[in-house]
């Protein structure tokens, strides 16, 4: 949970580097918060619950971009790689496999390595 708080500290902070277990982490409890907020207004047949979950769809709109460019800026990719994704097929298997590598050791052009770095979580 400490990731997912560090990834929404750094709300609209697209600098930098993330480890896979930030944005792993962060794209993990986004989700299940997604799914419960969706799954229970589904089930209740809420529209205010539906409508809270978009919000929330929309709230994490920028941290989540913020974490996936920080996390290609960690395998020494630009974070622009991350419009590849809308290419149909290639572009999101391309994207995993990227979010999946390990990030490259030592300082690269865009900051030290995060794991090397003292821990501030």
């Amino acid at each position: 949970m400490s990731w997912f708080l560090a990834a929404l500290k750094k709300y609209a902070v697209f600098s930098g580097r993330a480890r896979r277990k930030e944005f792993w982490l962060f794209s993990l409890f986004a989700y299940l918060i997604y799914m419960v907020l969706g799954g229970i207004g589904a089930a209740t047949k809420t529209p205010a619950l539906l409508a809270v979950a978009g919000i929330v769809v929309l709230a994490f709109l920028l941290p989540a971009w913020g974490v996936t460019v920080r996390r290609l800026h960690d395998t020494g990719r630009s974070g622009w790689w991350i419009l590849f994704g809308v290419i149909p097929l290639v572009g999101p298997i391309t994207l995993l496999v990227f979010y999946c590598l390990e990030g490259e050791a030592g300082t690269n052009k865009y900051g030290p390595n995060p794991k090397e770095a003292p821990a501030l979580v």
